[in-house]
């Protein structure tokens, strides 16, 4: 009897970054993670993966800068997420029943998105690796929603997120994902401003460990009544008004700021150039403001970025930092761009 051959399918998938609008840290797990409660949305400024056939023994990774830009620093590639991802795919589909040996995949990564900034970029490229490469070998039918759940909270605790194709309320150290409805209206904009300093997650709550948090913190408060509200249909319009609330509802502020000098006085500078609260997205350093319309944060942009060429704005870092106008959208995927 004659076994038939996996063939490798060319798929496209994009990999959304996201923002936490809330982050409340509510105790320490006995697998030793921190339990968190966090509101958090996909954003339109993704990253895209291209996945053919390797043709030879081993998975291929290519990682391009956005536009013309460098290649990103993403650590050693064997410890890359993508590659994580796609040996963790195969082991997936082994368990599910399927002998048939999986070809090696060549994986072409177009980095938009900032690498160790509190936007999960490197967790979306790895769900979208994951969803990609079951495509392209034509097996995604072997794992049902559980299990591909089950892979990605293996991978990374801001997986989870990216399954659930839009706006969630995460629990647990991210393996608990509640689906939200997007604000009713058109969607929110932001303005993203990631200062040139690279910020590992475990640093931060390292410092978070050692005593530096808020004190009498609101943000598990703040974090369950927005996502009551967003399932209650909270508008665009209020959305953005409760931002003054949201800016301080991220406990890995203070810890953060330890980490990166300066971080206090940039984010109080970018408030009173934009007129806006500023808040932090996850374990940053990005910094965000919110605006009812992605047109608005284009132009938000556009004062940063003359403000930051004119010297009246400065950011931590060695480099320029990096300014993006996003929206929060109502769903994302990885489904082809």
């Amino acid at each position: 009897m004659t076994t038939s051959l996996v063939r490798v399918t060319p798929v496209v998938r994009v990999a959304p970054a996201k923002l936490n609008l809330t982050l409340a840290v509510v105790g320490r797990r006995p697998d030793g993670f921190h339990a968190l409660h966090s509101v958090m949305a996909p954003l339109d400024l993704a990253d895209r993966l291209a996945l053919g056939p390797a043709f030879g023994p081993q998975d291929r990774l290519h990682v391009v800068g956005a536009g013309s830009g460098p290649a990103p620093d993403l650590g050693p590639e064997p410890e890359n997420l993508v590659r994580r991802a796609l040996e963790a795919a195969r082991r997936a589909i082994r368990a599910a029943g399927e002998d048939r040996p999986l070809p090696a995949l060549a994986v072409r990564l177009e980095k938009w998105i900032p690498a160790a900034a509190g936007l999960a970029g490197g967790s979306s490229d790895a769900v979208a690796a994951l969803d990609g490469a079951l495509e392209a070998w034509g097996v995604a039918d072997l794992l049902d929603p559980a299990a591909r759940a089950a892979v990605a909270a293996a991978l990374g605790s801001d997986c989870p997120f990216f399954l659930a194709g839009g706006w969630a309320a995460v629990e647990g150290r991210g393996e608990r994902v509640r689906p939200l409805a997007p604000p009713r209206g058109s969607a929110p904009g932001v303005v993203l401003v990631t200062p040139s300093v690279a910020v590992p997650t475990p640093a931060v709550f390292e410092r978070y460990d050692a005593g530096v948090r808020p004190a009498g913190s609101a943000a598990l408060a703040s974090s369950t009544h927005l996502a009551g509200e967003l399932q209650a249909g909270l508008s665009t319009a209020l959305l953005v008004e409760r931002a003054g609330v949201l800016a301080f509802a991220n406990d890995l502020v203070p810890a953060t700021a330890d980490l990166v000098p300066g971080l206090v006085a940039a984010r109080r500078a970018l408030s009173r150039l934009l007129e806006r609260p500023v808040g932090q997205s996850g374990s940053g350093p990005t910094l965000w403001a919110l605006s009812p319309s992605k047109v608005d944060a284009i132009g938000d942009a556009a004062i940063v970025r003359a403000a930051l060429a004119d010297g009246l704005l400065v950011m931590p870092g060695e480099g320029a930092p990096f300014v993006a106008a996003a929206a929060l959208v109502g769903v994302s995927s990885t489904m082809p761009s």
